[in-house]
């Protein structure tokens, strides 16, 4: 008898705020928003300290701080955006990538706590390594998602793959306190589809007989690539669910929105997935950027620019040095206050991992943009990646050296003496 394929997809639940809960378990139903900025101090840990100078608050206090110390999103000035938020605060409209400023108008009581990916990185590794501990063959899909192959593992048969999915979700809660929703299905494209239908903390079963009782009732946006523009087509030709794409002909698709992207379109619609479930996969690139609180001046704010400019490069550069690549494909993303974003970058003749090099690299690079007006995102990237240690990363030496590298030969385009300031 021929084993059936089955896939999982795994979701943390609301992944940054769930974190968070673990630090302040006060705030457990409540409306809570992520966003705004990054966590450096507690800040309202020193609020306490202000409050209660009598009490030595410490770290281990923060159980202890009372729900009406934590800043709420009706106090908020500035334009940061929010990473996530708890389902209490979705119930208000409140969702990721929504300005935070936004968020305040539709829950303005919900509570404001900063971002802390050091954090979030750290459960993101244990909660990865406890799955492959259970089920080795994992791809790993970013900092709260991943694709787990059931096929061959013990128990990954079991009803349709339930019964694993439970020991892993319950492993997961035991270790770390977090909750998962879990989706097995027979293959990738069906299985994160499942893993939306009973969130948080569920698991839902989907075999191909499904599809139409399951599946076919729900928008077309369910399907992990379709975005907003291929919906708005879609939505044009009177394509409002899965079901009414499932039922237009290939042929009809591929002649209106191309070849390739038509063909899968009818495959995702019928519920049709091949990919394997890939548990090596190599980063192109590696980047980091930042979105001022305010817009800044090249020349007023330069000092601000430089320091910005430089902590980022010391951040690309650890997180390559922490992952084990080098590259040498150099750049720098710039967006200005009409929102034109513009990049720039620079191949060198070695492999580096080095902040300093990568500053001056992108230094260059900056000094191809003309910035005559103020600035609202600053970006650093690395890209052309090997692993560090190869014969390719040895190419020269220089990604071990502090000193900076030789001049580059000059661009084509103009230089813009302005850029000189960060």
């Amino acid at each position: 008898m021929a084993v059936m394929r089955r896939i999982a997809h795994l979701d943390m639940d609301a992944f940054f705020a769930s974190v968070e809960l673990l630090r302040y378990p006060q705030l457990k139903g409540l409306p809570v928003v992520i966003g705004g900025g990054r966590r450096r101090e507690d800040d309202v840990l020193g609020r306490m300290r202000t409050l209660e100078p009598e009490r030595e608050w410490t770290s281990a206090d923060l159980a202890d701080i009372p729900v009406a110390a934590f800043p709420r999103l009706r106090a908020y000035t500035g334009r940061g955006v929010i990473t996530t938020a708890t389902y209490a605060a979705r119930v208000f409209g409140v969702g990721s990538a929504m300005g935070v400023m936004k968020a305040a108008k539709l829950c303005p009581d919900a509570i404001l706590l900063p971002v802390d990916f050091e954090q979030y990185r750290h459960y993101s590794r244990t909660f990865k390594d406890i799955v492959r501990d259970i089920a080795p063959i994992v791809e790993d899909r970013g900092v709260d998602e991943i694709y787990i192959d059931f096929t061959d593992v013990p128990g990954g048969q079991r009803e349709g793959g339930k019964s694993l999915a439970r020991l892993i979700q319950k492993t997961i809660t035991d270790h770390t306190g977090l909750t998962c929703s879990i989706g097995v299905a027979p293959n990738k494209l069906l299985a994160k589809m499942a893993s939306e239908l009973n969130k948080p903390n569920g698991i839902s079963i989907l075999y191909e007989h499904d599809l139409q009782r399951n599946i076919w009732p729900l928008a077309c946006r369910k399907i992990n690539g379709i975005g907003p523009k291929a919906d708005e087509k879609l939505q044009a030709h009177g394509i409002h669910t899965i079901g009414d794409l499932a039922a237009k002909e290939r042929d009809w698709l591929m002649q209106h929105f191309g070849k390739s992207y038509g063909a899968w379109l009818c495959d995702a619609a019928h519920g049709r997935d091949e990919r394997p479930v890939v548990t090596e996969s190599e980063p192109v690139s590696m980047s980091r950027e930042t979105t001022f609180d305010k817009d800044l001046h090249v020349v007023h704010d330069r000092a601000a620019l430089g320091a910005i400019f430089t902590r980022l490069c010391q951040q690309v550069a650890a997180d390559l040095q922490r992952k084990g690549y080098v590259g040498k494909t150099i750049g720098i993303k710039l967006r200005f206050d009409n929102f034109q974003s513009v990049t720039r970058d620079q191949t060198i003749d070695h492999y580096t991992a080095n902040p300093m090099e990568i500053r001056h690299v992108g230094g260059l690079c900056l000094k191809r943009v003309d910035m005559k007006r103020r600035l609202r995102l600053l970006g650093v990237r690395v890209g052309a990646l090997v692993k560090a240690g190869t014969d390719e990363a040895f190419t020269t030496d220089a990604a071990k050296s502090d000193e900076l590298p030789r001049e580059s030969p000059p661009s084509k385009e103009p230089h813009h003496e302005q850029a000189d300031l960060f």
